[in-house]
């Protein structure tokens, strides 16, 4: 079956909440969020406490991809925010 998680990193900031039940709504299961340092790549992106936000107003499956050069510091973080899914992608880049 195929899953469909589509990108926070797509949604205007000033309407999060809005915009996560629109997926819902859509007929997603997950949301797709990249989490960013501004090291590991050039980008920023969120952090815990927007994660955290999400989950009170989502049952969506949040998929957390750490894009981070440390990683192992923030994996309690992001579960204990209401990740379900967290994949570390700095082990997948050469």
């Amino acid at each position: 079956m195929i899953k469909i998680a589509p990108s926070l990193l797509a949604a205007d900031v000033t309407k999060l909440g809005k915009q996560t039940e629109m997926v819902k709504l859509a007929g997603a299961q997950y949301l797709h969020l990249d989490i960013m340092d501004g090291h590991f790549v050039p980008n920023l992106s969120f952090g815990p406490s927007v994660v955290s936000g999400l989950r009170k107003v989502s049952d969506l499956v949040f998929d957390v991809h750490l894009m981070l050069s440390r990683p192992d510091k923030y994996i309690d973080a992001f579960a204990k925010a209401g990740a379900d899914i967290i994949t570390d992608k700095s082990r997948y880049c050469f």
